[in-house]
């Protein structure tokens, strides 16, 4: 397996987990309060627009050659920072509070 494999491979991976989180906010966003509920939709607006872009980009990363996916990691990576905080599970999360104490 290639390089450009493998990083494929994590981008999916970490893509299944911000689809995971985002099915947790759609659940969340139906018993929220309405001021809540702006917000959690507002929310899963911007991570379902992104969530596509990425997906997108991944299926090209997979079609591009060796000599060309370096170029479409990088911009791959700009969207990915959008919503890779959501590919964090719960575990993650508490490890990150851990660290500030």
């Amino acid at each position: 397996m290639n390089t450009k494999d493998v990083y494929k491979q994590k981008i999916e991976a970490e893509l299944e987990l911000v689809n995971a989180n985002l099915e947790v906010l759609k659940a969340k966003a139906k018993i929220a309060n309405s001021d809540i509920k702006i917000n959690y939709l507002k929310e899963i607006e911007s991570l379902e627009k992104n969530y596509a872009i990425v997906q997108s980009k991944i299926k090209k990363l997979g079609e591009a050659g060796e000599g060309t996916w370096e170029h479409l990691k990088k911009d791959l990576e700009h969207t990915w920072d959008l919503i890779k905080e959501y590919a964090k599970t719960p575990d993650d999360k508490n490890e990150k509070k851990k660290d500030i104490k």
